[in-house]
This record gives C-alpha cells, structure tokens and sequence, in this order.
C-alpha cells in the first residue's frame, strides 16, 4: 500500500498567505503546443510546452529569447560602463565584516554577505560619529520615512577618523542636496 508524505489538503489562498494577491486576478495560463491534447483538467496531454521549446536550440522561441537576453546584458554592460565613468569623489571605508561606500549612485552598505544600497533620493541624513574610546567609526544613514541604518567599521587607528570625515564630506557636498539649499534656491527665484 502507497502512503502520501505530507498534508493532503490545498494550500490557502488570499490576501492573508500571499501579500502580492489581488482578488480576481489570475494566473496566465501556460501556452500548449499546437496539436497536444488536453485531458478534463485541462492541462497539457503532451511532456512538451511551448516552454520546453524555447529551451531547443534552433527553434523560433529560442532564438528570440537569446537575442532578448543578449540585448539586455549589452544594455546592463552599457549602463555599468557609464557608471563607472562618472568622475568625482568617492568615499570608501571596510574592515573585515563592514564596507561602505559612496559615490554618485549613492550609499552602499555592507555587512558580512547582507547588503544594502540607497540612491540620493531616498536619503535624508547621513551622520557620522566616532567614539572618544575605541577605533568604531560609525556611519548611519536615515531616510525620510523616519528609518535609519547604522553601520560600523572597525579602524586601524583612530587618525583615520579625521581622514574619513573629510572624504565623506567631500561626496556629500558633490552629490547630495540639503532640502535647504533646494528651499533657499526656490526662495530666491
């Protein structure tokens, strides 16, 4: 006698289980081949879908993803190169677990293998302090919606604070826009 591993009853659907349902919405329904019968449940009769052959070299399908595929990773290659010819300052600080860095894109924080990364737009503040004791340099980013980030990076010697304080200052002068300077500039008009 066959026994079933595991529940036999259906999993449970809305808005409580998945946050991404929307009531009424539906599934796209998965494309047969032409001439693949369909059995009462209306799935496919074939093994093959029109997914499986897209992944056959030599057929139409196949043939118009890889170009897609390749058009977008020459875009994404594209894009990267302009990013990275973007001159101006940059600061970079890490340690063995911590690494931040800011440039033109913004803040990028690194801790162990989670990482996080803030364009300019969605930063409200960034501040820095560095302990009276100690060699933790700490570097927290807040943002509008009142959340803030800390991240702390280990020096090898605390002359290095001073160091950091004015490259950081350096970036955030270049690519950061105080919503005074924006108040002030508007007044003036």
């Amino acid at each position: 006698m066959e026994q079933r591993i595991g529940s036999g009853s259906q999993p449970l659907e809305g808005a409580g289980f998945d946050p991404a349902f929307i009531p009424g919405l539906t599934s796209p329904a998965s494309v047969a081949p032409k001439g693949a019968k369909k059995d009462a449940a209306g799935k496919a009769d074939s093994e093959e879908t029109a997914l499986d052959d897209a992944d056959e070299p030599g057929t139409e399908a196949a043939d118009d993803i890889d170009d897609a595929d390749d058009d977008a990773e020459d875009a994404v290659d594209e894009a990267d190169e302009a990013d990275d010819e973007e001159d101006g300052p940059v600061f970079e600080a890490a340690d063995r677990r911590a690494r931040i860095v800011v440039d033109h894109k913004g803040v990028r924080l690194t801790l162990d293998d989670q990482e996080c990364e803030f364009r300019w737009d969605e930063i409200g503040a960034i501040e820095t302090e560095s302990p009276r004791f100690g060699k933790r340099y700490t570097v927290t980013v807040h943002t509008p919606d009142r959340r803030w980030y800390p991240i702390e990076i280990e020096a090898t010697a605390r002359s290095s604070f001073k160091e950091w304080d004015e490259q950081l200052d350096a970036v955030l002068d270049a690519y950061f826009e105080d919503g005074a300077e924006a108040a002030e500039e508007s007044d003036a008009d």
